[in-house]
């Protein structure tokens, strides 16, 4: 694959048009939900967009660490707090690797017969 092939589609207003037209109460629905959830509110716009940032790492949608950095910067987050927010998303996603690591332990212990029972109380 060469570096200028794409993966993934680029997004263009026939692709959007044709969601639209495939489920159009859906879209207008999902339009609307997304509109009231980046709203301001009792978190501002701009954190909203950060915090959108940083899942969009964890999903790993490409469209959405484009659409969602954009839409920081116009919210007014710099590049510092955009790239803070992407290391808070990498801190969580090692995290939870990190964590889950007691069920490999658990089954280690389990299937090696070395398992033994919390004492009560």
């Amino acid at each position: 694959m060469s570096e200028r092939e794409q993966i993934y589609p680029t997004v263009t207003r026939e692709f959007a048009e044709q969601r639209k037209s495939l489920a159009p109460k859906t879209a207008e629905a999902f339009k609307a939900f997304s509109q009231s959830v980046f709203a301001d509110g009792a978190i501002p716009a701009k954190t909203k967009q950060l915090i959108a940032v940083a899942v969009a790492h964890v999903t790993q949608c490409p469209y959405c660490i484009r659409g969602h950095t954009k839409l920081a910067l116009q919210k007014g987050a710099t590049s510092e707090q955009i790239m803070e927010a992407i290391w808070v998303a990498a801190e969580m996603r090692a995290g939870g690797a990190y964590a889950h690591s007691i069920l490999a332990l658990d089954t280690i212990a389990e299937t090696q017969g070395l398992r033994t029972e919390p004492k009560a109380g």
